[in-house]
């Protein structure tokens, strides 16, 4: 149950204040002084304040209630404090408004004004202390998952993220192949040098190839290395990639591309650790450990029988799965302050525009389209006009689907979605926090 603490030193307002919260569930406690008030305080546990403005009956300058106000606000700037008051100057309301009053009514106040305003800065005040207990929790863990750990400048938020680290850190150091797979766009080739910089390798090479860059006759020259002659344009021997990354990484980026004679030969050097150039007969033996990626459908390429199978169970030791960005909505914002770098600020409606887009282009396009906004802004912060962002499409009010209930997996969408922060994923379902909660225990759904 919260609690509210009503400074005022009219003993018939604070009975009238404690009957009329008393009657909605929430506890009151009355200080008779500014002293009293903020002794209360300092004990702990109020989750928000009514503070009167008129101390004394004979005082309408206010200067006792305008200092309480700021000794409140110096005690703890986050605590929410609604303003009573007999007299209304507009200027005044302005001026506790902007330093930080959470509202201002006059008396007589109206009931159901007051009590909307108090339920309202309760739920943002539980909010904000959900948020603040996951964020120490989030930065513990956090801590103890990147200590001593190279993470090669990535930056994330998002819970899934975190999860997709976890697992990426724990088979880091093991020699078996791993398969990353993702969009495009995603941060594929990010984690694979994660891979490698915490791996038993990381002081040995890493090497990357762009599969879908290779033309097809030159594969093979590539990845084995090729001998004098051994092609049109051949006049020296070369080595390739294999050899170039013995004794570190070798990463294979869209591997689905390799035409089959490519997957015949790595297939060969993945159950062998030997090869031969193009063009020669000496083996050649080497140690690296394989990481590849796509963003292409293998299993269904080798139901049509374009991927080998055999190939794609000598990759896929691990599977490392990146979600595309708009599965990650924690992670937006703080890329887009990496890629500006504190250079420029974003506003809040640019912030508003980069989470509402869906990102069909990943962390690639976020990048893009903060470096073309930092470029062409003329404004100190970056605008939401800077981004030229798509508007989302307008659709016309769906009456039904306003009455009715969200059903079990529109709510555990919308709670995945808001990292289990339940106020959040009230307030994307169109319900208040109290008929989430019904909803959640009529479900069977649990609230952690």
């Amino acid at each position: 149950m919260s609690t509210i603490l009503v400074i005022d030193d009219n003993p018939a307002v604070a009975t009238a204040l404690e009957v009329l919260f008393s009657l909605h569930d929430i506890a009151c406690e009355h200080a008779a002084t500014p002293e009293a008030g903020i002794h209360r305080l300092r004990a702990g546990g109020i989750d928000l304040v009514v503070q009167d403005m008129n101390f004394h009956a004979d005082t309408t300058s206010g200067e006792e209630g305008v200092a309480l106000f700021h000794e409140i606000r110096r005690f703890d700037p986050d605590l929410p404090v609604v303003l009573l008051t007999a007299w209304t100057r507009l200027e005044s309301a302005v001026e506790l408004i902007r330093s930080g009053a959470a509202d201002y009514l006059g008396k007589p106040w109206d009931d159901g004004k007051l009590l909307a305003t108090v339920n309202t800065l309760l739920e943002l005040s539980a909010t904000r202390r959900e948020l603040d207990a996951r964020t120490r929790g989030d930065r513990r863990r956090r801590d103890a998952l990147v200590e001593g750990r190279d993470l090669r400048g990535l930056v994330w938020d998002d819970p899934s993220s975190e999860a997709t680290l976890s697992l990426a850190l724990q088979v880091a150091a093991s020699p078996l192949p791993v398969l990353i797979t993702g969009p495009n766009g995603s941060g594929k080739e990010k984690y694979a040098e994660i891979l490698h910089a915490n791996s038993t390798v990381r002081d040995g090479p890493f090497v990357a190839v762009n599969c879908g860059a290779l033309p097809n006759e030159l594969v093979e020259a590539e990845l084995f290395g090729a001998e004098v002659g051994a092609y049109t344009g051949a006049t020296r021997a070369r080595e390739g990639r294999f050899e170039a990354a013995d004794g570190g990484t070798l990463f294979l980026d869209e591997i689905g591309t390799l035409p089959p004679s490519g997957q015949v030969k790595l297939l060969r050097v993945l159950e062998t650790g030997r090869f031969a150039r193009l063009g020669g007969h000496r083996e050649r033996s080497v140690s690296v450990r394989v990481l590849s990626a796509t963003n292409a459908d293998l299993p269904a390429m080798i139901a049509d029988g374009r991927f080998r199978e055999d190939l794609y169970y000598r990759l896929n030791g691990i599977e490392l799965r990146l979600p595309p960005l708009a599965q990650r909505p924690r992670d937006i914002l703080p890329l887009a302050r990496h890629f500006l770098a504190g250079r420029k600020p974003l506003s809040e409606d640019a912030e508003r525009a980069l989470l509402r887009h869906a990102w069909p282009g990943n962390v690639r396009e976020l990048r893009n389209v903060i470096q073309r906004a930092e470029l062409l802004a003329r404004e100190a912060r970056i605008g939401a006009a800077d981004l030229a962002l798509p508007m989302p499409a307008a659709h016309p009010p769906d009456v039904d689907a306003r009455e009715r209930e969200p059903d079990r997996s529109e709510i555990e969408a919308a709670l995945a979605r808001s990292g289990g922060v339940l106020a959040q994923a009230a307030s994307e379902l169109g319900l208040s926090r109290q008929a989430l909660y019904r909803r959640l225990d009529r479900l069977g759904i649990r609230r952690d």
